[in-house]
């Protein structure tokens, strides 16, 4: 078998290795375009998970890098004149071009070929190799050459970075976040062997250009750094290898594999340098392939393998990635946040950290953390403890007069279980039982104003006398038997209505019994639904109208709060997008005009809606498709009703288009409350697949929503919250006379169950390599 490897670095060296490993008599060739000893940058960085992954696949190379590498535990956020440290993450530095001389050594060992200075611009000349991998690096000139065929798509972020280094020993992989005349900058350091320290300096493009970075040499550049970050470098010298300011691209390929050539490493995908996972990916990358070359009957077959089973591995690295490196380019969002949350901020930008996990890892950083957050808390006017506060779940909050007990929220979600809109006994049981379960407020599935405004024959409405008893019925209920507030949400299906019930075919225009259906524009959801009319300004008068008078309903009910839906493509979102808005009068075009009608009608609803009573309304902060409603644009409708009188964005995302592309994950959405809360300055709410309560106080303490909704969570467990209030010994939790036997019964149980899982979890995390490494030092106690 012939191998030819074209680019030597992590990524080529460590695969030559293992392939070789797996065929001694293979002919394995590794080509550098540079010499052996060149390196661009200083140190690479790898956590101890990363590290057992090399000592299971070659011992050698493991225990020759582990000699070199400079351990920590503790990450240091310094910002604004403070400094919290983290501990218990387990992190290891080493010199880059060490971590290559070392894995020449070992590819020499195995008998693998390695050529430098060699310049392959043509893999022709190994048309007798059985297999070719391109690990020719981010800027990969094979992956360029066959673009129509790897498809890659590259996206340069806006924020300017240089890779330095310095002479100025860490003890802990250290960011500092420095407020300048310019605007503010941010280093990424950590040390990687004793002595030598590894330096990423970032700043955003406006702040680059003021400072006057522009056009500068490597030493110029490191001056000026020197100059801004000097109080921390104590007299320590900045060091310039290739440090010239760039942007990252982050870089995604459709395909990996051609024929018998494959990408490796930073050629087929780019993780930012802010999560350290560069040099780990190419790595891995390595394993993965020779995984698949040991196990897969050829070599077409293996290369298959790698592609399809590695791909969701290096994805959702990637997709960490792109939270955290937004976190960055944003970070004068949370510049006036307390330093502390700003820290827990860092700690868990890109969702891999949460509140309970580094409450294990550094439960006194959680202290300060909840003490903070309990802080703000009573400075708006609670009296809640700050010296043992409970966690930000269980904390409460106003809007207007509005109090809730608790910022858990249950989503709004359609039933489709009403009788010519009239909610039933069903709904009754729905929201009652929630209610009962501790939520501190529910909000009801999409009100129609109308009978033409539903979306299936089995939405609620609120038109008439019959909808609008059975709503105070459920109204009176929530209040009578829980402490939990109920907002009314009121909305119009526009484009989407008429269609079939959700688990007959959700979107599907119904085969009989539709009604008319209008939009902002002609254009049918889908290519076989029904054609809305568009409308006009007198039909515009009726729907505005039809809204006024279901929440005059509303308030007879008892709501204690109002919600605009103008989201998910219904008809106040379709006016919203220019997906879905193509009109040439004073209601199309500009955002600002586009915001026109939605924002006449809640001006509408708020004149009728009692004014110490909040309103919200529900947005999609973004369509996920090209040409619609982006992030900022979330917060120019946000403000847009802000100025109007909102008091809750309720964020969530899509729904607009069929050929939307939406980017799931945990907490998905979370990042556009983020966005919103702290760009426009307004209390947002944040939804979508939101499944924990630590994922809940992960949010909430981090500063990216006010209040917290859960849907399928509370789908199948109505008492989600009392018993998430249960396990954080929220113990004033209001729980109806008829159920405090179970209540006792539970937050007893859960004292216990809480200290067994935590033991269990510190019995099972492995010691780091940097406390094992410190118990080895540690001096033999005297006898």
């Amino acid at each position: 078998m012939k191998v030819a490897i074209i680019g030597g670095g992590p990524a080529g060296l460590y695969a030559a290795i293992l392939l070789k490993k797996q065929r001694p008599s293979a002919d394995i060739t590794v080509y550098e375009r540079n010499r052996a000893d060149d390196t661009f940058g200083f140190g690479v960085v790898f956590s101890d998970a990363t590290l057992d992954n090399f000592e299971k696949h070659d011992l050698p190379s493991y225990r020759r890098i582990t000699q070199e590498f400079a351990y920590w535990d503790d990450i240091a956020v310094h910002f604004r004149g403070t400094v919290h440290r983290v501990g218990g993450n387990g992190f290891c530095g080493c010199s880059r071009q060490k971590l290559l001389l070392i894995l020449q050594e070992r590819a020499r060992e195995l008998g693998v070929a390695l050529q430098f200075e060699v310049d392959i611009d043509d893999e022709s000349r190994f048309a007798d190799a059985d297999l070719v991998l391109l690990a020719d690096g981010i800027n990969s000139r094979f992956r360029e050459k066959y673009v129509d065929h790897f498809q890659p798509e590259v996206d340069v972020r806006a924020n300017k970075f240089a890779w330095m280094g310095s002479t100025r020993p860490l003890d802990a992989f250290t960011f500092i976040f420095q407020e300048t005349e310019w605007g503010p900058f941010i280093a990424h350091a950590y040390q990687y062997e004793a002595g030598h320290s590894t330096w990423i300096f970032e700043t955003d493009p406006q702040t680059f250009e003021r400072a006057g970075l522009t056009g500068l040499n490597e030493q110029e550049s490191a001056a000026r750094m020197a100059d801004i970050f000097g109080w921390f470098l104590d007299c320590h010298k900045l060091l310039t290898n290739r440090s010239m300011w760039r942007n990252f691209p982050m870089i995604r390929s459709k395909r990996w594999v051609k024929d018998n050539m494959v990408l490796l490493g930073d050629a087929k995908a780019s993780a930012h340098f802010s999560i350290g996972s560069g040099t780990k990916l190419a790595m891995e990358d390595a394993i993965a392939l020779a995984e698949a070359m040991q196990n897969a009957p050829g070599i077409k077959a293996a290369l298959e393998v790698y592609e399809h089973g590695r791909r969701e591995e290096v994805e959702k690295t990637q997709h960490a990635a792109d939270v955290s490196l937004v976190w960055f380019e944003h970070v004068d969002r949370f510049w006036d946040f307390d330093p502390v949350q700003f820290a827990f901020g860092v700690m868990t930008r890109s969702k891999a950290i949460t509140y309970d996990n580094l409450k294990l890892r550094a439960p006194d950083f959680v202290a300060e953390v909840e003490k903070s957050f309990a802080r703000h808390v009573r400075n708006g006017g609670f009296d809640v403890d700050t010296s043992k506060p409970i966690v930000p779940l269980f904390q409460p909050f106003r809007l207007r007069e509005m109090e809730i007990a608790n910022r858990a929220v249950m989503s709004p979600m359609c039933m489709y279980s009403a009788k010519e809109g009239v909610p039933t006994d069903f709904h009754l049981v729905h929201y009652g039982s929630r209610a009962i379960g501790g939520a501190g407020l529910i909000f009801t599935e999409m009100t129609c104003v109308s009978r033409d405004a539903r979306i299936t024959p089995g939405c609620t409405g609120l038109w008439n006398d019959e909808q609008e008893a059975a709503w105070r019925r459920i109204v009176d209920f929530v209040h009578g038997n829980s402490a939990a507030k109920i907002c009314l949400q009121l909305g119009h299906a526009g484009r989407k209505g008429a269609t079939k019930l959700m688990w007959d075919g959700m979107d599907r225009p119904l085969d009989e019994g539709g009604w008319d259906v209008v939009s902002a524009s002609p254009l049918p959801y889908f290519p076989d639904s029904q054609v809305p009319r568009e409308l006009d300004r007198a039909s515009m008068n009726v729907v505005r109208d039809s809204f006024v008078a279901a929440a005059e309903r509303g308030q007879r009910c008892g709501f204690d709060m109002l919600e605009l839906h103008c989201a998910h493509g219904y008809l106040l979102a379709s006016f919203i997008s220019p997906l879905t808005n193509t009109r040439t009068d004073e209601y199309g075009g500009s955002l600002e005009n586009r915001l026109r009608f939605p924002l006449e009608v809640f001006e509408a609803l708020r004149a009728v809606w009692p004014s110490h009573k909040p309103m919200s309304v529900r947005i999609s902060a973004t369509d996920w498709a090209e040409g619609g409603i982006d992030g900022n644009d979330a917060v120019a409708i946000a403000r847009a009703f802000a100025e109007a009188g909102v008091d809750l964005v309720d964020v969530s995302t899509g729904q607009t288009v069929r050929d939307a592309q939406p980017v799931y994950g945990r907490m998905f959405q979370t990042p556009f409350s983020d966005q919103v809360r702290n760009e426009a300055r307004v209390a947002t709410m944040c939804v979508g697949n939101i499944t924990t309560a630590d994922q809940a106080n992960t949010i909430l303490a981090a500063g990216r929503a006010d209040l917290v909704a859960l849907g399928r969570p509370h789908l199948v467990d109505p008492f989600f919250t009392m018993k998430a209030a249960a396990w954080y010994g929220a113990n004033d939790a209001f729980c109806p006379p008829q159920y405090l036997p179970g209540k006792d019964q539970i937050f007893r149980n859960s004292v216990r169950d809480r200290q067994d899982l935590e033991e269990l979890r510190i019995k099972a995390k492995p010691k780091t390599r940097a406390e094992l490494k410190a118990e080895a030092t540690k001096p033999l106690a005297a006898e």
